[in-house]
């Protein structure tokens, strides 16, 4: 009976995608790797593309402009895992301090039924915010980041029955 595991996306069967390990028999993280090379723009050079000139203006900037964002870096793996568990996406260590990169939702959340979902198959992408002021290249197979399968806990007064029916931030949409 399978508990936890990862797959490829259908789409990235035929592009040499690794499934995630651990690097060490005592590591709590799977490795991740970049299913493709992928270009990470400065977030400074991404407000001067966006017509800001000044810090004074993008601070002042409309919260609602979607001009500077994070990147999505896909890495052409889903994972299965039991209804009361999840996994979690962490950044590597090394990824602040030498590329400047910051996953843009600190961790990330993979909830067991997103597994499947019609819209994307449950493909995982990490996000992230290059703080730097030069772009960064991730190239295919290069190591983005970790993935820990973790249990999780519902209050007494839990009663939610809505079931998932698409992918990538669907839930709470209106």
């Amino acid at each position: 009976m399978r508990k936890r595991g990862f797959e490829i996306v259908t789409s990235f069967l035929d592009k040499e995608i690794h499934l995630p390990v651990r690097a060490t028999k005592h590591a709590a993280g799977y490795d991740f790797e970049a299913a493709n090379d992928t270009e990470i723009p400065s977030i400074w050079a991404t407000g001067i593309k966006a017509g800001w000139s000044s810090i004074k203006e993008l601070a002042s900037a409309d919260s609602q402009d979607k001009s500077v964002k994070p990147t999505l870096v896909p890495t052409g793996i889903k994972a299965y895992m039991e209804e009361d568990e999840y996994l979690q996406l962490a950044n590597r260590s090394s990824n602040p301090l030498k590329r400047f990169l910051l996953l843009a939702n600190g961790v990330g959340v993979i909830d067991s039924d997103y597994y499947g979902n019609p819209d994307n198959e449950g493909h995982i992408m990490f996000q992230f915010i290059n703080f730097g002021f030069s772009p960064v290249l991730i190239k295919k197979g290069e190591r983005i980041g970790q993935g820990i399968f973790l249990p999780f806990l519902k209050a007494d007064n839990d009663k939610s029955e809505i079931e998932r029916t698409s992918g990538f931030g669907s839930t709470g949409k209106d």
